[in-house]
């Protein structure tokens, strides 16, 4: 079992990420809206990365994998690319939801996660206090 030692995000730097957060979120709901996509999707897709939360079943280190690779915004960027390179709209529209999703995380202070617990974030404790 790895233990993790890093101590929780605080001061400054602490505000700026959830800043980020907040902006990307706003960002990636613009960039949604600019799609002409119905709100629909958006609603829809919204929080889909957080079924990732099932795989907490099979334990920490593989909740962890699997929830990170959903809350990356590597995901985003390669639907962005996808759609540029083939120009289609539904995967722009699917990467700004997935941002939004992303940055709404990060500002309520949900990270990606350690293996040692659900809750151990690269933020600090998820979504608490650091």
């Amino acid at each position: 079992m790895t233990v993790v030692s890093a101590s929780a995000v605080s001061g400054v730097p602490r505000l700026l990420l959830r800043a980020e957060g907040a902006t990307l979120f706003a960002a990636g709901t613009v960039a949604f809206a600019m799609t002409g996509l119905s709100w629909w999707l958006y609603a829809l897709v919204f929080f889909t990365p957080d079924l990732s939360f099932v795989a907490y079943g099979a334990g920490p280190r593989l909740g962890a994998m699997v929830y990170n690779a959903c809350h990356t915004t590597l995901v985003p960027a390669a639907l962005v690319a996808a759609g540029l390179a083939t120009d289609t709209v539904l995967l722009l529209g699917l990467a700004a939801v997935l941002a939004a999703h992303i940055g709404f995380d990060r500002m309520l202070g949900y990270g990606l996660k350690y293996a040692t617990a659900f809750s151990d974030t690269h933020l600090g404790r998820a979504g608490g206090a650091p």
